[in-house]
């Protein structure tokens, strides 16, 4: 059962990320990917500044972080030429 909370806090995260960053979301799946991954980013993040989530609103909270920084740092790096 944690699982489909995880995913589904993770699939929120990124809806929310893509608000946040640039307006929309990008659909379920890849929602889903941008905040799973934003989760784990964003929890070995608060980990490091000694924060640890407890609850669900600060699970979506430090997921949701994760993935804007997630984000952040994909739109931050070079494209191919090719």
């Amino acid at each position: 059962m944690e699982f489909v909370w995880f995913a589904l806090i993770g699939m929120a995260a990124g809806w929310l990320a893509g608000q946040l960053t640039k307006g929309s979301g990008f659909g379920w799946p890849a929602n889903l990917v941008v905040g799973v991954l934003g989760a784990l980013l964003g929890g070995f993040v608060f980990r490091i500044v000694g924060f640890q989530a407890v609850g669900l609103l600060a699970q979506l909270i430090v997921a949701t972080v994760g993935a804007v920084l997630l984000l952040a740092l994909l739109r931050a790096m070079p494209k191919a030429k090719g």
